[in-house]
């Protein structure tokens, strides 16, 4: 089959043959109709000092996809050939203390796809049938391929009640775009973005901001006025990852205020904590998505929301082929647009 690989400790990708892979007990095999490209997959191109430390080569990077299931293994049960599905792309034990009590999300031993086992940027993939998610209904290839990078949004945007309260949301790229929809569709008051890009924070004006703030232009503080704002945000996604996001957004919370931390920063930076215990703040971190309870969170919403299923497709900035995979990729690196999706069934 054809599979996009890191074949070798170093910058690029390499389109090439390599075995399919083989379909073992409690196992499904999927062909691999569409796939997003994710920050973590321009790390492990980029080859820096994260996926220097993290990844070990050669490997198929790629866990959001969207496929045809084509073979069951031994032992699958409510799985079935033909089905349409995603998949959950942390594989977890099963045994550790987290697991055996329902919060697969906390497996202290997690196995993530296209970073620990070969991924989803291939014709072919293989992964346990528990990690399968099958669609019920007709959903849009591109859609469907989303869902992984959705979940993460949902599960930020769900982590505090939201009915009625002032967001702030630092960062919108892809998943942080699509938390303002999720926020917006739950009953927030005022949603307020910010960015450094024109057209990211015009995006985000489309799925629901109120506000936008080009943070390298004006401060937070500016859009507390322009909503007419008495106190400050009640609850805070933080999904960029920058130093300078999270002391500003706790500078901008409302006493009590509450923050979901989804932006994984590149290095540690200063934090009053003193304001986070006499302000009585609470951090509380993200990762990945809560299994399965976001998974059926996220798939009822947008069964009875033909606008947030427009909202949430409205992130995706363009389809293309697999074979052009290196100019996808550099649009995706650009940090300017939306969503970058890649079609496999035109290599």
């Amino acid at each position: 089959m054809r599979a996009l690989v890191k074949t070798a400790p170093g910058a690029g990708l390499t389109l090439t043959d390599v075995p399919e892979p083989i379909c073992g007990p409690g196992e499904v095999k999927i062909r691999i109709l569409r796939t997003g490209i994710c920050g973590t997959d321009l790390h492990i191109m980029r080859w820096d000092d994260w996926a220097a430390g993290n990844i070990a080569a050669p490997l198929i990077p790629g866990h959001e996809f969207y496929g045809e299931v084509v073979e069951v293994g031994e032992q699958v049960c409510d799985v079935a050939i033909g089905d349409r599905v995603s998949g959950e792309g942390h594989i977890v034990c099963g045994t550790c203390r987290n697991c055996r009590a329902g919060r697969r999300q906390m497996c202290i031993r997690t196995v993530g796809l296209g970073l620990h086992r070969d991924g989803a940027f291939a014709e072919f993939l293989t992964l346990p049938a528990s990690n399968v998610w099958v669609h019920q209904g007709d959903i849009a290839p591109e859609l469907g391929a989303i869902f992984d990078p959705l979940g993460n949004a949902v599960h930020t945007a769900l982590a505090f009640p939201l009915v009625g309260e002032d967001v702030l949301v630092s960062g919108c790229g892809p998943i942080g775009l699509m938390s303002i929809a999720i926020a917006r569709h739950v009953g927030a008051r005022f949603i307020a973005a910010t960015d450094v890009s024109a057209q990211r924070l015009a995006l985000a004006q489309g799925l629901g901001a109120d506000a936008v703030v080009n943070v390298a232009e004006r401060r937070i503080r500016d859009a507390q006025s322009e909503l007419g704002m008495r106190e400050g945000f009640d609850i805070g996604f933080e999904m960029s990852g920058a130093p300078t996001a999270l002391p500003e957004m706790l500078e901008n919370l409302n006493h009590g205020g509450r923050v979901a931390m989804l932006g994984l920063p590149s290095s540690d930076f200063a934090v009053d904590w003193g304001k986070v215990v006499t302000h009585m703040l609470t951090l509380k971190g993200i990762y990945g998505r809560e299994m399965f309870e976001t998974w059926n969170a996220m798939a009822a919403m947008l069964q009875t929301s033909a606008e947030l299923r427009e909202r949430i497709s409205s992130v995706i900035a363009e389809v293309r082929p697999a074979r052009e995979w290196e100019s996808a990729f550099a649009a995706a690196g650009a940090a300017s647009t939306g969503k970058i999706i890649l079609d496999w069934t035109e290599l």
